[in-house]
């Protein structure tokens, strides 16, 4: 079924506007972040990774908790910037609107044991996230999920794992899902680069062609996102918006006027997640 309209839902302007469930507020228990240790990858050979863990207070060991995949995932995991998921979290578990739910913030790889001083500029980024196969869901899979549960009880239930991510990381986070919906059945893309970097201009016309799959996706983007050799990403999202609801997918899309940034989405991002959630709870 196509989603549910979410409040203000018209174009909004290009600025970053936050919400109630931005703010810290007294009497709302506090999940921790835990930074972990680099990671280096068997599936990506040669890179390395920072990446971070958020648990909820909430969350009681044994017990079977949500799982959420970010893409990107140091620009999540700010208590100060757009997403700051680690208060979202914290706001929305607190008040039931969505479950005792673990976050995976999680980088790109980089070639070697330099860091690049522009996260965004890893080196593998592109290859990780814009190829149309299931090796990154793979490598979630098979190499990081497995070390979380080392510590920690996840569920095994896809419709209580989701997975998010802004432009390539947007495209990623449908991929993962895509190809392993058996694992990942809630997308949150914002921005996303559906054109064609790596292919990903194909996707409107395979929905189309493909027998629906369970999957929820939310899909932001800005009518004046990028447009330049790679493609035109509104047009691409609002392609994509369109197989959708010819397939009658349960998702549901906002624009807004903004352009290639996290603005918008940081905005939205507490509606978009009661919303992926909402049945959840």
């Amino acid at each position: 079924m196509v989603g549910l309209s979410l409040p203000d839902a018209g174009h909004a302007a290009d600025d970053f506007k936050p919400t109630r469930y931005h703010e810290r507020h007294a009497g709302v228990p506090l999940g921790r972040v835990v930074e972990m240790p680099t990671w280096r990858s068997r599936i990506f050979p040669g890179t390395e990774r920072d990446w971070w863990i958020y648990v909820p207070a909430q969350y009681q060991k044994g017990t079977s908790a949500g799982v959420m995949v970010f893409q990107d995932g140091h620009d999540y995991v700010k208590t100060n910037g757009t997403w700051r998921v680690p208060i979202v979290f914290d706001n929305l578990i607190h008040e039931g609107s969505m479950p005792v739910t673990i976050a995976i913030l999680i980088n790109p790889g980089h070639n070697g044991t330099y860091k690049p001083e522009n996260a965004w500029r890893v080196s593998n980024r592109s290859f990780e996230y814009d190829s149309l196969n299931d090796r990154y869901a793979r490598f979630l899979l098979e190499e990081i999920l497995p070390a979380v549960a080392k510590d920690y009880t996840l569920t095994d239930d896809p419709a209580a794992r989701a997975i998010c991510g802004a432009s390539s990381g947007g495209i990623c986070a449908f991929t993962a899902a895509w190809e392993r919906p058996d694992d990942f059945r809630k997308v949150l893309s914002t921005i996303g680069s559906f054109v064609n970097l790596r292919g990903g201009h194909v996707y409107p016309n395979l929905i189309r062609k493909t027998e629906r799959k369970p999957l929820r996706v939310f899909l932001q983007d800005g009518v004046n996102d990028l447009d330049n050799p790679f493609g035109h990403w509104p047009t691409a999202n609002r392609k994509m918006e369109a197989a959708f609801r010819y397939m009658n997918y349960d998702f549901t899309s906002m624009w807004g006027e903004g352009g290639h940034n996290g603005k918008h989405g940081g905005s939205i991002f507490p509606e978009a997640l009661k919303w992926l959630w909402r049945d959840n709870r």
